[in-house]
């Protein structure tokens, strides 16, 4: 065989796999809220999943990008399990748009007779554009363009391949529909892209290279290949993405195994229907690529609700460790918004146990110290973690506002870490605290601590609800007063004789103690709430550090 044809053949494959990143790269950062905003629509019922996951897999050729975009709404609790399946469901559909694409354009035209325009028109956007929003769609047009070059090569190369090697003897090979699933199966696993396996198919049909049975049975293979991406996305992640990576996993294998039986029983019907040249062969095996897909759906529709409790009950584990990321979320870094939403719910968990533990610290009826010290090592864990996250993050293609959120983030973290470690430290003064010599200073310093735990109660950052720094502000300025008139009360009875010198200075650092508890959570709110660009919510000035 010519080196020149592997050359052609290795390079049609990187050009549209080159395209296809363009394309799926500058669309969804051109699309970047939108495309939260676009998902976040289908929480509204199952059937709005279904369709927001085929139409947007459609739009941006790439259902890896958005199980990712679905995972991070998972992870901030903005759609749930159910709802996220039907949008897994739709992405499978969507995907059927590749073959579509090359069948009604592909061999139907002159490939470079529109490819090399589209690719000038959208390299010019991308050069003159003055926002960020066109000049990604510019960098979409040149990779639709250059995806189709890519075809033209393979298309090219395959007619040259299969003069030099004859493909249909292995048609007659036992068990050979089985051996092109798997081939299916493998070239999508090795290329991380069904859009490419089918692009290779289609390109082996078109030239006669195979038959039409065995391409239909690489379709059905490079469908199930699609699986591999996303159990190696999940490697590491959280339960959720786990949950969402397996009802894809579940869902294409009962997709597969519907459309092979489909070419099994009727693979005589549609050697037919081919040798008759009613329809064409691309278009034959992109209408097959939708029948078994939408059959797919039909099936497991009434199941879903089944699978999910299954699902639910699976990958506890990691929910159970305290000290394990819950909304951390590798696959989801590649979309920022999503990426800065998982983060400020991971901040979210990570400030409902600092509260948890400062309130027990606080009413001196909490966990004994070495609990307290677990819960504080838990503590910073997460946040180290959180700050990893962040600095991956900086790293990607962000928009402004985002730029902005992030030094935020990182703040609240520290603060919340400092509230863990000031509630492990307070159990030191619980017996200063407790036996107070002076009844009245006594009964004041109890009210002081009332007030600390309704600014605690304040400060919490809750999972749902519109989390404002306020509250805890005015909480704040009053605790600020008090703490000044205590302050002024203890230096009197200690001068008078009513207070010890030592006890009167041991009290004076449990409040000072008291008092910086008071104001790393009240920090850790505002700052939280300055991250309103993700969380969509009024607007809230930050404390300075």
């Amino acid at each position: 065989m010519d080196i020149a044809i592997l050359g052609s053949l290795a390079g049609g494959i990187g050009l549209f796999l080159l395209g296809m990143h363009l394309m799926t790269q500058g669309l969804r950062q051109a699309a970047g809220k939108s495309l939260k905003n676009v998902l976040h629509a289908a929480t509204q019922s199952r059937l709005k999943g279904l369709l927001s996951g085929t139409l947007i897999t459609a739009l941006v050729q790439s259902s890896s990008a958005v199980t990712v975009a679905t995972i991070g709404f998972v992870n901030a609790g903005l759609l749930t399990i159910p709802q996220s399946v039907a949008v897994i469901y739709g992405c499978n559909i969507g995907t059927t748009m590749t073959g579509w694409l090359v069948a009604l354009i592909g061999f139907k035209f002159k490939i470079s007779a529109f490819a090399l325009p589209i690719i000038a028109l959208g390299m010019l956007l991308n050069t003159v554009a003055s926002k960020e929003r066109f000049r990604q769609i510019g960098f979409a047009l040149a990779g639709f363009g250059v995806f189709f070059i890519g075809l033209d090569f393979l298309k090219g190369s395959f007619e040259d391949l299969e003069k030099n090697i004859d493909l249909t003897v292995i048609s007659v090979l036992p068990f050979s529909l089985l051996l092109f699933l798997v081939a299916g199966f493998m070239l999508t696993f090795l290329m991380q892209a069904s859009a490419a396996s089918m692009a290779i198919t289609l390109s082996l049909a078109a030239t006669g290279s195979i038959s039409i049975t065995a391409a239909a049975a690489l379709v059905i293979g490079a469908n199930l290949g699609t699986t591999s991406t996303a159990m190696l996305a999940v490697i590491g992640a959280t339960p959720n993405a786990k949950r969402i990576a397996a009802a894809h996993v579940i869902f294409n294998v009962i997709t597969g195994a519907v459309g092979f039986s489909l070419l099994i029983l009727f693979s005589s019907q549609v050697n037919s229907l081919h040798n008759q040249d009613i329809i064409s062969t691309v278009t034959l095996l992109a209408l097959f690529h939708t029948i078994f897909n939408v059959l797919g759906v039909a099936i497991m529709w009434p199941l879903t609700d089944m699978m999910v409790k299954l699902l639910q009950r699976r990958f506890l584990s990691q929910e159970e460790n305290i000290s394990k990321p819950q909304y951390l979320d590798k696959n989801i870094l590649s979309t920022p918004y999503l990426a800065v939403e998982a983060m400020s719910m991971e901040l979210g968990r990570v400030s409902r146990l600092c509260s948890s533990m400062a309130l027990a610290a606080v009413s001196e009826e909490g966990p004994n110290p070495p609990q307290l010290e677990k819960e504080l090592t838990s503590v910073m864990t997460l946040v180290s973690a959180v700050g990893k996250f962040n600095q991956q993050i900086a790293q990607q293609n962000l928009d402004p506002d985002i730029t902005d959120i992030l030094p935020s983030s990182l703040r609240t973290a520290r603060y919340l870490n400092e509230i863990a470690r000031l509630s492990t430290r307070l159990v030191d003064y619980h017996e200063t605290l407790e036996n107070i010599s002076d009844s009245s200073i006594k009964q004041n310093v109890f009210i002081f601590k009332k007030d600390i735990s309704k600014l605690l109660q304040a400060s919490r950052i809750e999972r749902e609800s519109d989390t404002q720094s306020e509250p805890a502000r005015k909480i704040l300025h009053k605790l600020e007063y008090n703490y000044q008139a205590l302050k002024t009360e203890i230096l009197n009875a200690a001068t008078s004789g009513k207070l010890d010198s030592t006890e009167s200075v041991t009290l004076l650092d449990a409040l000072s103690h008291l008092r910086r508890l008071a104001e790393q959570a009240e920090k850790s709110s505002s700052y939280w709430s300055s991250m309103l660009p993700i969380h969509s919510r009024g607007a809230s000035s930050a404390t300075s550090a």
